[in-house]
């Protein structure tokens, strides 16, 4: 049953990959190209709401809405100008969460981080519901009720898609990408073309009724109508982010790649969101029951002959699908976000492990479930879901650039020349991503917005605990460390040989000298003299952190390398035959468990030994926040018929 189920397994998530093998890293890598695809699309497929939310915004004063296409295209380059600062700054990755983490504060950084992950799970939530609703508007009434079920299926693929890799997912999904690029430019540049013979009365309309609402109404009332209508279609620049969080997953040189992706993001969302609301306004769109404004506009364009009709089927069908890609967007950058806060022990430390296809894989199943259970609890709302997007993204947003305005500031005597300069563009950013947050949070509060906030600070609440928790148990274990793991003051003498056919004692040991000192001491004072050989075995963890880049992984094995030395010479000084052995991969328990069977082969006279951590308020808590390794082990070694004894360490 096993194996059937390994085979199924290597079936859907292919077969595992080699991390240190230097060809892995540069196959897994993204080119720009790609990069702008997988990541980009978030922003991208957000043009099928965001302009239509910030048109229908302006009400009856629908030819201000030239200012609105201007200030976003202009919102998109000022944003992704000042994410190439944090590329630059942060080339490992990490984005929004750690030029707060490392600018602001720890706290600071908690704030963005737990905001990123709550508007990453409804971005994947958001978009499948809205991607769902175009394509089932192309359908007849009497499958609508079949539109809850497809939107459960599209995550389950989502999630399978992204457990086989971030490249593998982007190359299945880049069709529909590719489709929506070359349709929507063509409509784009046709429906301008078609009026361009009323641009100049578009604009001379556009100047008088700001004049004449200046007079009637006041300057006041113009600026809150813009800013209103500019803050509530917010939800374009969504996405904006995505690339900075995962600079380590870009091909070499990381940060000329990311500049380029954010390049080819900044000028598709610009000329795609600026360009459709412009079509609004030159082809006098008005909203249809049922309709969005896209398919409006764009049923104008194409007209009602039969290519007409066939071709509009095609292109809605394909905004459809980039809403797919969009929400893929959330499964690529969501669990990367979580990786990072788990380094910091803001949350499990199971949310930097790495799957054998080296993907955050704990961090992709919790983002699909979470995103599940939104949509069935919203069933499925897009108008629902709507008011609780975009104001999370501009917290990130405006603590990012903060961020970076706060280093030029500290950096000014040794920065470039131009230190003046990225010091006001910093803070004209984020008086714009404020501005669009203050109002963002303002108008949609009240219509459920609040709910945005409440989990948002329900994550972070939840973050501090488990923060507070692993503080806690890290003190007691450096306390160890400094009691029991400190180099032994006796002189070195000849190392014993090991006798294969004498009693072998092989510890299994971590980065806590302490841990293992606990368990090598136990031993010899509960079996004075009866062992002849102490084997020593540990696993490198080949996680988020170590698999940043080919020095993260070289100084994960020199680590694990000196570790290990330090329990071999211990033994060496008290005249005791010692040898260590290694092991790197993704998942220590089956590293570990082949060289329990290594060393079996050698030693045949074995016992193994490990320490487990136990609590005075033991619960399932404390079993998730830690791997429980050992009690793998255990039960894994005596299937092979290997005798592990586990001895509890106490803390807390």
């Amino acid at each position: 049953m096993t194996g059937l189920f390994a085979k199924v397994r290597q079936l859907l998530l292919g077969a595992p990959r080699n991390p240190l093998n230097s060809d892995t890293m540069r196959h897994m890598a993204l080119i720009a190209f790609l990069a702008w695809i997988g990541l980009g699309a978030d922003g991208l497929s957000s043009s099928c709401y965001g302009p239509e939310e910030a048109f229908l915004a302006l009400g009856t004063h629908i030819s201000l809405a030239l200012y609105i296409a201007l200030a976003t295209a202009a919102t998109v380059f000022i944003i992704s100008l000042a994410y190439n600062q944090v590329i630059e700054l942060f080339p490992s990755g990490g984005g929004g969460y750690k030029v707060a983490t490392h600018l602001l504060g720890p706290h600071a950084g908690l704030v963005s981080g737990a905001a990123l992950i709550v508007d990453y799970v409804l971005t994947i939530a958001l978009s499948i519901a809205s991607g769902m609703d175009a394509l089932f508007s192309l359908l007849p009434a009497s499958v609508q009720h079949y539109k809850l079920a497809s939107e459960v299926g599209m995550i389950l693929l989502l999630i399978i898609l992204n457990l086989r890799g971030m490249k593998e997912s982007i190359k299945f999904l880049l069709p529909v990408f590719i489709g929506f690029m070359l349709t929507h430019a063509a409509l784009i540049f046709y429906g301008i073309l078609a009026h361009k013979s009323t641009l100049p009365y578009v604009i001379n309309n556009t100047l008088t009724e700001t004049h004449s609402l200046s007079h009637q109404m006041g300057w006041v009332f113009v600026v809150a109508l813009l800013m209103r209508s500019y803050s509530l279609g917010s939800g374009t620049y969504t996405g904006l982010e995505a690339v900075s969080n995962n600079v380590n997953r870009l091909a070499e040189p990381r940060v000329k790649t990311g500049k380029w992706t954010m390049l080819y993001m900044a000028v598709s969302l610009s000329f795609t969101a600026g360009g459709i609301i412009l079509l609004y306004l030159l082809w006098q769109v008005h909203a249809v029951p049922n309709q969005t404004l896209n398919a409006v506009v764009f049923h104008s364009i194409l007209g009602d002959s039969s290519f007409g009709h066939i071709a509009l089927i095609i292109v809605l069908a394909l905004e459809a699908g980039l809403l797919f890609v969009g929400g893929n967007t959330g499964f690529l950058a969501g669990p990367s976000v979580l990786a990072n806060m788990a380094v910091d022990s803001w949350v499990p430390s199971r949310f930097r492990q790495l799957s054998s296809r080296l993907v955050t894989q704990n961090g992709i199943v919790v983002f699909g479930i979470a995103a599940l259970l939104i949509l069935l609890w919203s069933s499925g709302s897009v108008a629902w879901l709507v008011v609780l997007y975009s104001i999370n993204v501009f917290v990130t947003f405006s603590m990012s650039i903060l961020g970076i305005a706060v280093y030029w500031g500290r950096h000014r005597q040794a920065a470039s020349r131009r230190w003046k300069l990225r010091l006001s563009f910093s803070i004209f950013a984020f008086c714009i991503t404020a501005s669009i947050l203050v109002v963002t949070l303002f108008s949609k509060f009240t219509a459920g917005g609040w709910v945005t906030i409440l989990v948002t600070g329900a994550v972070i609440g939840l973050c501090l605990l488990v923060r507070k928790h692993y503080a806690n148990v890290a003190t007691q274990l450096l306390d160890y460390d400094n009691l029991l793991g400190k180099p032994s003051s006796c002189t070195h003498s000849p190392a014993p040989a090991l006798d294969p056919a004498q009693p072998t004692a092989v510890f299994f040991v971590a980065k806590h000298h302490g841990v293992g000192m606990h368990t090598l001491l136990w031993v010899l004072r509960m079996f004075p003299n009866h062992y002849k050989n102490f084997i020593f075995l540990s696993a490198g963890v080949v996680d988020v952190e170590s698999f940043a880049g080919k020095s993260a992984l070289e100084d994960m094995q020199h680590e694990v390398g000196k570790n290990l030395n330090f329990f071999v010479d211990y033994c060496h000084q008290h005249g005791f035959a010692a040898k260590a052995y290694s092991a790197f991969g993704t998942d220590s328990t089956v590293e570990l468990v082949k060289l329990a069977e290594q060393v079996y082969q050698q030693f045949p006279n074995s016992i193994f030994f490990a320490s487990k951590l136990t609590f005075v308020n033991e619960s399932w808590i404390t079993r998730f926040l830690h791997n429980e390794t050992a009690i793998t082990l255990q039960r894994r070694l005596h299937k092979r018929n290997l005798q592990l004894v586990v001895l509890p360490m106490r803390v807390g």
